[in-house]
């Protein structure tokens, strides 16, 4: 079993991006401090406690999964753009984007009694479709301490790199044994699964994954974040979330009560009252 890389909260993000590269996945230790995770707890205790738990052996009969958290909770959002995670980001998802995209939000608890989740890579929700592309990078923020009795995340380092169908040996499995306000970073490609809650506790961990911005995103943000509040966001959360083009013509739209001489053509900002930005990351639709 090899041991997870493990670094500090003022690490490089290149040296982050290079351990994931090598190995598919790293810690960052103590990222956010003590006053933040209690925030966020305050903010998405009262959701998780009205989440029923899921309903087959992959979810975890005693896991529960809340998402919509940029909707729901204001400090959520600073997790989603925390400045090291985007820009790590940056160097892993932009090579193969020209700007990505807020994947999916989740607090995934689990609960005592929960065992191990099987071993999968997060990248077959596109299916077995794309090759030679890495799509997503993903990080589990600890709001609670994880430890290998409640079920930190199993992780098989060097995985990224196997051929298919490839099954890990238990000595080949690491675990994601993390103080609270740490945050496990992966890649979509790397082979990982929940533990087994062995304690007398819940396990509580913060999902937020990005993705290449052409490819969907498995939680439907524009319904679990609708423009009547995303309006009120951030600009750079916007844009996160996939209100802006992400290339010269992906993600357009046209109002449907348009007047006879208006142009049909509408960035997704217009959606939500502004015009867009001007940054390296995207290309605008012109103006109508």
């Amino acid at each position: 079993m090899g041991e997870l890389t493990r670094l500090s909260a003022t690490a490089a993000a290149k040296d982050l991006t290079s351990a994931i590269e090598r190995d598919g996945a790293a810690i960052v230790e103590n990222l956010i401090d003590e006053g933040q995770v209690q925030a966020t707890l305050d903010d998405l205790m009262p959701h998780i406690e009205a989440t029923p738990a899921s309903r087959d052996d992959f979810a975890g009969y005693q896991t529960t999964r809340t998402g919509a958290l940029v909707a729901r909770s204001p400090a959520c959002r600073a997790l989603v753009t925390h400045p090291s995670i985007l820009e790590t980001c940056d160097a892993f998802l932009l090579p193969n984007c020209n700007r990505y995209q807020l994947h999916l939000t989740q607090v995934i608890r689990l609960m005592p009694g929960q065992k191990k989740q099987p071993l999968h890579r997060d990248r077959l929700v596109w299916g077995d479709y794309l090759q030679g592309v890495e799509p997503q990078l993903s990080t589990l923020w600890a709001l609670t301490d994880f430890t290998y009795e409640n079920g930190a995340t199993q992780v098989v380092l060097g995985s990224p790199a196997w051929p298919k169908g490839r099954e890990a040996k238990a000595e080949e499995i690491s675990y994601a044994e993390m103080p609270q306000g740490s945050v496990l970073v992966y890649s979509g490609t790397v082979l990982h699964a929940g533990g087994a809650n062995n304690s007398a506790a819940d396990r509580v961990g913060l999902n937020i994954t990005y993705s290449l911005g052409w490819l969907r995103q498995e939680e439907n943000q524009y319904l679990s974040c609708p423009p009547e509040i995303a309006k009120d966001l951030d600009p750079a959360l916007q844009e996160l979330l996939g209100y802006t083009m992400m290339s010269y013509a992906l993600g357009y739209f046209t109002p449907p009560d348009i007047t006879q001489g208006e142009s049909s053509l509408r960035a997704p900002e217009f959606a939500l009252g502004r015009r867009p930005r001007k940054d390296r990351r995207k290309l605008e639709l012109p103006a109508s």
